[in-house]
């Protein structure tokens, strides 16, 4: 470095040096004692800059014409002193230096001009330029004899010396454009580094250097090798960072803007752009902006905005997707169904309306859960037996629909949907198995409308539940003709139950044990238009209209009254009415109950209450209060059409009922009497081992009565004692089932001969 690279050294100028050591003073007077020839002497006089030849302990030997003007001296005074003394205070220790970087390179020739202030005699300073080159020992020696010869031994150096004070008044403009321009880098928030076209660090500021955390000590070596090692060594990405500075130098005049990624998670932008001096490029600056609260934030703006769509795409899921089975719901069908309607003409649309068959009962003994698993399942067998175009919705509870576009068969569809539904499937380790009712229908010149499709799918529906469920059947005019017929029935029960027509008829229980008949069922009926309406037709409509919490009610306290002097003949005597689980969930009901046969006077002990297996597992464990609180009053509880629904032996321990009454359907395997019917056999046998009585219901010939005695079925019920008469016919009709009775013991009797 020189002096002026490294202002603040400071040395005393010393004391002249007595001027006799060094051999008398070389000035242009005494020419015949010195080395340089005439015209070199001419020359060094005629320079307009000083110039002085240094030793090198630092004393003078030789000054020109224009040293003395410049510095106020004469020669005399100035040859043999120190050179110190014309140098300001600050500069005066870069001699030293200077000498050491010629002697370096001693062929390298004259070192660049180094900026220092002159001291002149008068004590005043001057702005000079100094330009230095090493000159031979020789240079300024005088005719001097022997004993100067080791004085003028040694390497010299040539300063040349220019004073520049009028450019002071510049350079005060160029330190305010330099101080600004550092100013501004120093208060940026960017790092800067300029490298210069050979790949030197030729600045930094201070931010760049706290950025990168590089130590000032680092930086002070120079080593640039060093420096980029400890950049590198905080990337994620070095060897990207080396691949784009190597393109860049590669293309000099190119411009580049990237982001760097830090190991410790911060985030750099780095932007790059040549350093151009009268258009030609002598380096590249690099800034870096460190971006990580921006990025952060922008990571939580995305994170917000993916948030965002996930929401509105859940929102959306649940606004046309059925939580449970992941099908379309209502709103998505009808849109879509909507849409196929206005689709070109001619497409065929196709609607096939389901809903499962006696699904209620599948939560109510097995929970909700199992009934949960059970939709979930036929959801997915409905969407394999269909396109991925099609559309599968769940409409609600139990209640799917299927939307075909463009059918050539969808008969074949509600086949393949029939079969695939009829498969078991094990849940929670109980086998259960699906069957449901499915309607369709499909567009037509009369049929365009959404609302007009789905009501004769409906229609096709309920008229596939009552040709027998686990089916389907294609909408037909005619089946309108029933729904109308139906809505007319309802209007009609309606007005009977209003006007007192609802009569009760009742049919005979035969006792094995008695041989009579010590119990008599109370039936309701109802004729209508001089015919009888059939019970399996209008009880139905009664509990989906809610008529039969009063059909029941008048059943029951018309049989009270009407049996009352009958059940009175004898305690063992009992009569059994039919209980709707719509009944049982009226809080009341126990109250309704015994207040009638109090009224009426008939012990509660002579009534029993038919009630079907699915009212045991309601949701409403009221239903099963006011059962066990019946069976506290002396009321017996007979569990109606036993093994028709999901409901099975084993449980029957955990019920509240006396008696199990076995559903006709059973009976009816019964031809020959024959047969061996294990599953009759395990139903008595269960039952009675319970402490339950058993009573056989649609007995209609005398096989299937034998069979059951044989079994020892308890009592025995059927058309072949009796069918259900009004009251004016009961008494012959008892008559009749206890002789049918008779003559069936008798021929037992014989038989067993």
């Amino acid at each position: 470095m020189t002096a002026a690279q490294h202002p603040g050294a400071h040395a005393s100028a010393g004391t002249a040096r007595d001027s006799g050591s060094d051999g008398p003073a070389i000035s242009p007077g005494n020419s015949p004692a010195t080395s340089l020839a005439p015209s070199s002497q001419a020359v060094l006089e005629s320079c307009p800059d000083a110039l002085l030849v240094v030793c090198e302990d630092g004393t003078i030997r030789m000054v020109n014409a224009a040293t003395e003007r410049m510095l106020g001296y004469t020669r005399e005074e100035l040859v043999g002193q120190d050179h110190r003394i014309l140098v300001a205070e600050g500069f005066r220790s870069g001699f030293q230096r200077l000498l050491f970087a010629l002697r370096r390179d001693p062929d390298g020739g004259p070192l660049p001009p180094v900026e220092a202030y002159g001291l002149r005699r008068d004590g005043s300073e001057f702005q000079a330029e100094i330009t230095c080159a090493l000159v031979s020992p020789g240079a300024g020696r005088t005719a001097a004899g022997p004993e100067d010869a080791d004085a003028n031994s040694g390497i010299c150096m040539a300063a040349l010396i220019r004073d520049t004070s009028h450019r002071l008044e510049a350079d005060t403009e160029l330190r305010a454009a330099m101080s600004l321009l550092t100013a501004t880098l120093e208060s940026t928030a960017d790092g800067i580094l300029v490298v210069s076209a050979d790949g030197q660090i030729a600045g930094v500021n201070n931010q760049f250097t706290a950025m990168w955390g590089i130590p000032r000590e680092l930086l002070a070596t120079r080593d640039d090798d060093a420096v980029l090692a400890f950049v590198l060594d905080q990337l994620v990405d070095p060897a990207q960072f080396i691949e784009k500075v190597t393109a860049l130098y590669a293309d000099p005049g190119a411009e580049s803007h990237d982001v760097l990624d830090f190991r410790d998670g911060r985030t750099f932008e780095r932007y790059s752009r040549p350093q151009l001096v009268a258009d030609e490029v002598v380096g590249r600056v690099w800034s870096f902006r460190d971006v990580t609260p921006a990025r952060i934030a922008q990571d939580q703006i995305n994170q917000a905005m993916a948030d965002l769509a996930e929401q509105a795409a859940q929102l959306k899921d649940l606004a046309f997707k059925d939580p449970l089975t992941r099908l379309s719901n209502r709103q998505l069908f009808n849109d879509r169904l909507a849409g196929a309607l206005q689709g070109p003409h001619g497409t065929a649309v196709d609607v096939l309306l389901l809903d499962l068959d006696d699904f209620k009962e599948v939560n109510d003994i097995h929970g909700h859960h199992a009934g949960d698993q059970m939709l979930i399942e036929v959801g997915r067998r409905l969407r394999a037996c269909v396109s991925p175009d099609d559309v599968v919705a769940r409409l609600g509870g139990d209640e799917f629909v299927v939307l075909l576009v463009g059918s050539t068969d969808p008969e074949a569809t509600a086949e393949r949907i029939v079969s695939a539904l009829k498969v078991p499937l094990w849940i929670d380790g109980t086998m259960l198995r699906p069957s449901l009712s499915l309607g369709l229908a499909s567009i037509t010149e009369d049929a365009v409308d959404a609302s007009e499709l789905l009501r004769r799918a409906d229609v096709a529906m309920y008229a596939a539940k009552t040709a027998g469920k686990n089916r389907y059947l294609r909408f037909r005019p005619e089946m309108m003709a029933a729904l109308v017929e139906r809505t007319e029935m309802e209007a009609g029960l309606r007005l009977a139950v209003d006007s007192g027509e609802i009569a009760v008829y009742y049919q005979p229980i035969l006792s094995a044990a008695h041989g009579a008949v010590v119990t008599v069922e109370a039936l309701a009926r109802w004729e209508r238009d001089g015919e009888l309406v059939p019970p399996q037709q209008f009880i139905p409509v009664a509990e989906r209209s809610g008529l039969i919490i009063e059909i029941g009610t008048e059943v029951l306290l018309t049989g009270c009254t009407e049996m009352k002097s009958w059940l009175a003949e004898d305690p063992v005597r009992s009569l059994a009415v039919n209980v709707s689980g719509v009944q049982l969930q009226h809080g009341d009901f126990a109250e309704l109950v015994l207040a009638v046969t109090e009224s009426c006077g008939v012990d509660p002990r002579q009534l029993v209450l038919e009630v079907t297996e699915s009212v045991f597992f309601a949701d409403d464990c009221h239903v099963i209060q006011q059962l066990v609180a019946f069976r506290k009053a002396g009321v017996r509880v007979a569990l109606d059409d036993f093994g028709t629904g999901y409901s099975s032996l084993g449980r029957l321990q955990d019920l509240p009922v006396d008696t199990l009454k076995i559903d006709q359907s059973f009976v009816s395997m019964i031809h020959t009497g024959a047969e061996k019917l294990p599953i009759l056999t395990s139903m008595i046998s269960m039952a009675r081992g319970l402490g339950l009585t058993v009573t056989a219901e649609g007995v209609e010939t005398e096989q299937q009565a034998k069979y059951l005695l044989r079994l020892e079925c308890d009592s025995l019920q059927g058309f072949l004692f009796s069918r259900p008469e009004p009251r004016p016919l009961l008494e012959s009709a008892i008559g009749r089932s206890a002789a049918a009775f008779s003559t069936l013991r008798r021929d037992r009797v014989s038989g067993n001969r």
